[in-house]
């Protein structure tokens, strides 16, 4: 097993970009202000010679006076979890109070420290790290993170031997959940990757907290609490998951900070290494603009989706029967979709929600079989033909399947690109009902046969043109 690393210390020290240079990602957002890491974040690192768990935590003491406390606590669990610490300083700030605190805490533990001193580059080493030894914790080691210098050394002093053998029983247990976190974000074991989407303040990291039976993310009724999407591992009935808590996303026009501007762009990544969208609305606000926006991000993107109306038990009767139409009115172009009235706060229609997911998945993996998809096409084409196009009647003659992730079914036939959209909907509509597909979007392609005689030039001579000619002369009037 893997040994673990945490990365802690104070805000805006480079935690988040030796995280990055360490796995080799940019999967933690890296801007020059202090709170921006606030969840934390799993990964492998296999740069600089060595191969180990690291661990991204929040700097402690520079979040909001609200969230500090959750903070401190995701840095604590990060801290029990590990076998290793880097503790971060800032060689240009100097030694302060918080890193005497700091030092102080993380001493008591009894586990190995690396004191990396960062954004050593331009100073005198030896001047830079000689306040440093009064931590009391082991000899400096001069960094500079967002170059990449040092760390050969760092990783040395993390990792000299094989992993410890003996550990107890929490902490193998702590290690193996780090390991499996870090493996949903690199992708999975076959785990289903469902991500949460929506709004900020819909209530995304409630849900998934709610999920998981623990305060894994950090939850807060303002908006804009989660700025980097979290991959999470768990199981339901015996089957992997892989949750992804994102960012809140807003319109584009009042997006102006460049933290939200980033945290917009994990949300989008998110998506593409989902395999599922779990869309949470806020029910008291209804269905907006932004939410139709996400649902096209979710569509082109040929992701299946389950709809979760949130904060449900909030709304009277009237607001709710309300409620209930404006989506049904809003979002009638997604009715293959499931929509779940949720209190993801209380944990109620949670199972629903999972239950469509599984089978959203299912639907958006079916195989099906070439006879059956032209059974149902010559069935569909006999109830109701395709329209004639200037004047010329398209013909479809058989389809297959092309894809999964979301359903392909390819059409073949002549003048087969020129079918309307509408009829194509009509096709998709007969492919879902006769296969069950439910929560997937469903993907037509039409192919036309080449004509065999296209660019072909008229070989007759002239005198067998003549004479093709008087037969078709004599055969119109042999047929008045």
């Amino acid at each position: 097993m893997l040994p673990v690393v945490a990365i802690v210390g104070r805000p805006n020290v480079g935690k988040s970009t030796l995280f990055n240079q360490l796995t080799g990602t940019r999967d933690a957002i890296v801007a020059d202000r202090p709170g921006l890491t606030r969840d934390r974040r799993y990964g492998t690192a296999r740069r600089h010679g060595g191969r180990f768990i690291v661990v991204d935590t929040g700097g402690l003491g520079g979040s909001p006076e609200d969230l500090a406390s959750q903070v401190r606590d995701q840095v604590r669990r990060a801290l029990d979890e590990a076998d290793r610490i880097v503790f971060m300083t800032d060689a240009r700030a100097g030694r302060t109070a918080a890193d005497d605190a700091i030092a102080e805490r993380i001493r008591r533990l009894g586990k190995p420290i690396v004191l990396a001193v960062n954004k050593t580059d331009g100073l005198d080493e030896r001047t830079a790290l000689s306040e440093f030894h009064a931590l009391g914790l082991a000899a400096p080691t001069p960094i500079s993170a967002a170059h990449g210098r040092g760390l050969g050394a760092l990783v040395r002093a993390l990792v000299p031997e094989e992993p410890r053998g003996a550990r107890g029983a929490d902490e193998a247990e702590a290690a193996a959940t780090a390991t499996a976190e870090t493996e949903a974000a690199e992708g999975g074991r076959g785990a289903v990757r469902i991500a949460i989407l929506g709004r900020p303040n819909a209530g995304k990291s409630t849900l998934v907290n709610r999920l998981l039976g623990e305060d894994r993310v950090i939850t807060h009724d303002a908006p804009g609490t989660t700025r980097d999407s979290v991959f999470v591992p768990f199981e339901r009935g015996g089957r992997p998951f892989v949750l992804i808590d994102t960012a809140g996303l807003r319109r584009r026009s009042r997006v102006a900070d460049v933290v939200e501007k980033l945290s917009a762009i994990k949300a989008l990544q998110a998506i593409e290494a989902a395999n599922v969208g779990v869309l949470m609305l806020d029910a008291e606000e209804g269905v907006s603009e932004q939410d139709a926006r996400l649902l096209g991000y979710l569509l082109d993107a040929g992701r299946a989706l389950v709809i979760a109306l949130n904060k449900w038990d909030r709304l009277d009767p009237a607001r709710q029967s309300a409620a209930r139409e404006a989506v049904s009115r809003r979002l009638g172009f997604i009715d293959f979709s499931a929509v779940h009235t949720v209190s993801a706060l209380r944990g109620k229609g949670l199972g629903g929600v999972m239950r469509s997911v599984e089978a959203a998945w299912a639907s958006a993996t079916t195989r099906m079989a070439a006879g059956e998809l032209t059974r149902v096409l010559q069935d569909a084409t006999a109830r109701h033909p395709p329209p004639a196009v200037r004047g010329r009647r398209i013909k479809l003659r058989y389809a297959h399947q092309g894809g999964v992730n979301p359903p392909v079914v390819v059409v073949h036939g002549n003048s087969a690109e020129e079918t309307p959209e509408p009829y194509a909907r009509y096709l998709a509509r007969a492919v879902r009902t006769r296969f069950g597909l439910r929560g997937t979007p469903l993907r037509i392609e039409f192919r036309s046969g080449e004509n065999p005689y296209a660019g072909r030039r008229n070989t007759l001579t002239p005198r067998q043109a003549r004479h093709r000619k008087r037969l078709l002369r004599h055969a119109r009037r042999r047929g008045r």
